[in-house]
């Protein structure tokens, strides 16, 4: 089963819930706000995406932190502690799919590749 990650409000992972609906890929959402970020989900996504990745430094949450705290993300220890700490951080949606795979944010074409090729659940 495909495990979409992230925040029902933001439009990025509005698209992307539509997306894999419309394209029939068989998924549940896991909502940061509701459901926290799972810690040992995290530990993995940050081995496979690395925190460079997953750390949204565009988006407004993380520009309202504290500069000190900005300019101590510098490494995926670092980083751990400011994603569990502040889940909005964290750039949208991270998808686990099918077939254990990571991706995140949203590429429709890379997603029509992974979809075809991804057996049903």
């Amino acid at each position: 089963m495909t495990i979409l990650y992230g925040i029902p409000n933001c439009d990025t992972v509005k698209k992307a819930r539509a997306w894999l609906t419309e394209h029939g890929v068989e998924h549940t959402f896991h909502d940061f706000r509701k459901q926290g970020v799972p810690e040992a989900d995290l530990h993995r996504w940050l081995a496979t995406a690395g925190w460079e990745k997953l750390v949204n430094r565009k988006g407004t949450t993380w520009r309202g932190l504290d500069e000190t705290l900005r300019a101590s993300v510098v490494d995926a220890a670092s980083a751990r502690a400011v994603l569990l700490a502040h889940a909005s951080v964290i750039k949208r949606p991270v998808v686990v799919w099918a077939d254990g795979q990571i991706t995140v944010g949203f590429d429709a074409a890379d997603w029509a590749q992974r979809a075809c090729a991804t057996p049903p659940a």
